[in-house]
């Protein structure tokens, strides 16, 4: 049931989106329908931690009731020890009875990198749209193909409304490793702490930093030698993945850049994706025939695959830095990015260029731009 503060919160939520989806056109309408029925339809299968958990050991089911007392613990250490809001976010559970909650379109230009933009009450402009209901997803995927946009469809396990609802857990995110399951946790946990409308790359720097920071003390304090093991295997795993994702993406904006003719660069950018897919073939070697990233090649490989990884590195180093001037205080730490985040966006900028230099900062996103000009997704 929910809280009657947070259905204060929730009545002025859907007031205001009820207005700007009148105001809006017909094509938004529709966005919003589906996106305030969706996300009130996954509420309305969440129950407590304890009914869930007495569901699971009454049918048998000791995998879920032991997943779900340890999300509970990470959840728990998240306001406890991290310094996280303590609310009703992650304390019920939700089966949807499908593998991802929502899925995420990310959309760019066919020889640029740059991530198309969408604006919404609340959240400000972000670079995707989010669909409850994946063949909506792929419909609209479709026609911004039809418009010449290059699309990339995600499946999105969780998300966060920052604090405006309380987020239950989710059978899509519940069975990840212990280590990933507390990263995700803290991660959306942190989109409630700190969030500035219009700047993705800052929200989800701020967010990945504290899920890193976050994860680190989890397991040095909480988890088991083994536990510990199977996470460095994996977040090995994944840097490894991430920095092959990253390479490929600024041989690209290099290519976009370059005085070729658009025949050359597309000549150029299938031999880029076809040298990616072959990196990738002896990288899932290495790790023993690894699966877990096949399914980034299920679609066609797009600039919109590479461009949608960045946003979520590019100022993780300045975070970072600026917990360790913290002296690890989250509460300083969260008081300082707040500061940080008031600036305008130049400052903001400038501010965590002086912390610590950004971590995707290799090549500017945009080739119409000169070099010291052009947007790098910020």
């Amino acid at each position: 049931m929910i809280r009657w503060p947070a259905r204060r919160r929730v009545a002025g939520t859907l007031a205001v989106l009820a207005a700007a989806a009148l105001a809006a056109g017909c094509d938004t309408l529709g966005y919003y329908y589906q996106s305030i029925g969706g996300h009130l339809g996954v509420m309305a299968q969440a129950e407590s931690l304890d009914d869930a958990i007495a569901a699971a050991r009454g049918a048998n089911d000791a995998r879920l009731a032991q997943r779900l007392t340890l999300a509970r613990q990470m959840r728990d250490y998240a306001s406890r020890e991290l310094k996280l809001p303590d609310n009703g976010s992650y304390r019920r559970y939700a089966n949807l009875h499908r593998p991802y909650v929502v899925w995420s379109v990310f959309a760019t230009p066919e020889l640029s990198m740059e991530l198309r933009n969408w604006c919404f009450p609340i959240v400000g402009c972000i670079t995707y749209r989010g669909y409850y209901d994946q063949n909506d997803a792929e419909r609209y995927a479709r026609g911004l193909r039809h418009d010449g946009f290059e699309t990339y469809v995600a499946g999105i396990p969780a998300y966060s409304t920052l604090g405006y609802f309380d987020d239950p857990l989710l059978n899509t995110f519940v069975y990840l490793p212990e280590g990933e399951l507390a990263r995700l946790i803290f991660h959306e946990l942190a989109h409630q702490v700190v969030y500035v409308r219009n700047d993705t790359a800052f929200n989800e720097s701020f967010a990945t930093a504290v899920e890193t920071a976050g994860v680190e003390r989890w397991l040095a304090q909480e988890a088991s030698p083994e536990a510990r093991a199977r996470y460095q295997i994996y977040d090995s795993r994944r840097r490894e993945f991430r920095a092959l994702l990253l390479g490929t993406r600024d041989k690209l904006v290099a290519l976009y850049r370059a005085p070729l003719d658009d025949e050359a660069k597309r000549q150029g950018k299938a031999r880029i994706f076809a040298e990616l897919r072959e990196d990738y073939a002896r990288k899932r070697a290495e790790w023993g025939n690894y699966s877990g990233y096949d399914r980034w090649f299920d679609q066609p490989l797009t600039n919109a695959h590479l461009a949608a990884v960045a946003t979520y590195q590019q100022w993780v180093p300045a975070f970072t830095v600026l917990l360790a001037q913290s002296d690890g205080d989250w509460t300083r730490f969260y008081a300082a990015a707040r500061r940080i985040g008031d600036l305008p966006a130049a400052g903001r900028d400038a501010a965590l260029r002086r912390l610590a230099p950004p971590a995707t900062e290799v090549m500017p996103l945009s080739a119409s731009q000169p070099p010291d000009k052009a947007d790098t997704g910020r």
